[in-house]
């Protein structure tokens, strides 16, 4: 299938980033974007055609880390084969946005969810899959991202009280659009598709079960993934979909569908963690002593809110959960960080040792 690039989210920034590439590089490199990726194989949308590629073996010895190789939604720059076979991935283009979580299972690794996203679309299905504390992690998550994150109530079909449901969202997410939709009456959907313009990105985040698929489904207005039925005993959902896709919408929107994902760990800058709790730190700032940790100190003024009912001692407890993982995530990356530059430093002397002995035997 053809597409005109600006149709998938091309711009003048991606040109300019494109042709440094091109000038840099003798190869006859093409642009492309990222739409599938599968157990490492990944498929590049050109403006001509499909293409499976490979990433190439510089590029995969260059990479500073994982977090620097492609992933779902990313542009870049490839060799088109000039028979059958897979083209070569040489570069990826520098990201607008980029979605990640801690690696599950792992204290220091970071793992890619999707690139140059637009909208983070948060979705949380109203059945026993709903969870407020789920949600704020979701929120520091998708803000940390630099894309605009937007909560999506599914199920809304199976809740008798949506609108109190929708109003309990909004309170923990101050600004942040709140969408109640059913896939299965179509309630809802056309106000979520109306976040998604032509040429813009979204990708869908939640944990398995909650609908992403039969949205996807909806939107595209065909069966195109299968879909499952939650557990009845514990309304948790099965994977169905086991890898990442891409698709164009009718009207123009991209949306990246995914594997659920049970854990959420955080990473990066405590950034997402202060949007996604703006309200406390607006409280924090009437707080007696600058350095607050809105625990036991006195004259604390967040601690004053949740006395008076203003604010949810679940919430604080929960910001302050989170912010102590963030803490504890960031001294383990950077005591990682430590551990390999001393490796290197070791690498470096052990090797101008060597260089120093071999002159000395006159080679």
């Amino acid at each position: 299938m053809t597409y005109e690039l600006e149709f998938l989210g091309w711009g003048t920034d991606l040109g300019h980033a494109f042709s440094v590439v091109l000038s840099q590089s003798s190869l006859p490199l093409v642009p492309g974007r990222v739409v599938r990726q599968a157990r490492g194989l990944l498929s590049v949308q050109t403006s001509e055609r499909v293409l499976l590629a490979r990433t190439a073996g510089r590029l995969l010895h260059e990479a500073p880390g994982a977090e620097a190789l492609p992933t779902i939604g990313d542009w870049v720059a490839l060799q088109i084969p000039a028979g059958e076979g897979e083209a070569l991935l040489h570069a990826v283009l520098p990201r607008r946005s980029v979605l990640m979580r801690r690696e599950a299972g792992s204290e220091r690794d970071g793992q890619l969810i999707a690139a140059n996203l637009d909208v983070v679309f948060l979705v949380a299905g109203l059945d026993d899959n709903y969870n407020p504390r789920r949600i704020e992690r979701a929120l520091a998550v998708a803000w940390n991202s630099g894309a605009a994150p937007v909560v999506v109530l599914s199920k809304a079909d199976l809740h008798p009280e949506v609108s109190e449901r929708v109003l309990e969202v909004e309170a923990l997410a101050p600004g942040v659009p709140v969408v109640a939709l059913s896939s299965h009456t179509g309630e809802g959907v056309e106000a979520l598709r109306s976040l998604l313009p032509a040429g813009k990105t979204g990708a869908l985040l939640g944990s398995s079960g909650v609908g992403k698929s039969t949205l996807v489904n909806r939107l595209m207005g065909e069966e195109l993934l299968a879909t499952q039925a939650v557990r009845g005993e514990d309304s948790k959902g099965r994977h169905t979909t086991t890898h990442r896709e891409l698709f164009v919408l009718p009207g123009g929107g991209l949306l990246i569908d995914g594997p659920g994902m049970r854990e959420l760990g955080l990473w990066g800058e405590e950034e997402g963690i202060d949007h996604a709790f703006a309200d406390i730190l607006a409280l924090a700032g009437g707080c007696r002593f600058s350095d607050c940790q809105h625990r036991s100190e006195p004259g604390c003024a967040v601690h004053e809110a949740v006395a008076a009912g203003e604010l949810p001692r679940a919430r604080l407890d929960s910001f302050d959960r989170l912010r102590r993982e963030q803490a504890y995530v960031a001294r383990q990356t950077d005591a990682a960080a430590q551990r390999e530059h001393k490796r290197f430093e070791r690498n470096l002397s052990r090797a101008a040792y060597e260089g120093v002995r071999f002159k000395r035997r006159g080679g």
